[in-house]
């Protein structure tokens, strides 16, 4: 299954709180962490709800 990296690169202050959770379950817990997940559909629906505030890249 293909990976992607996932980068936090807005704040979840003054978000909904669905969108914080997204966010924790995700892995980012701070502005620019990243993290490297297997692309499965779960992950990447999550991606698309808080696609404003993250950078997703693939990798190789």
């Amino acid at each position: 299954m293909k990976k992607i990296k996932i980068t936090q690169v807005k704040s979840a202050i003054d978000r909904p709180e669905r969108q914080k959770l997204t966010l924790k379950a995700l892995g980012l817990t701070k502005l620019n962490a990243s993290k490297e997940v297997e692309a499965t559909p779960q992950i990447l629906g999550m991606v698309t709800k808080v696609n404003h505030l993250v950078k997703v890249e693939e990798l190789a």
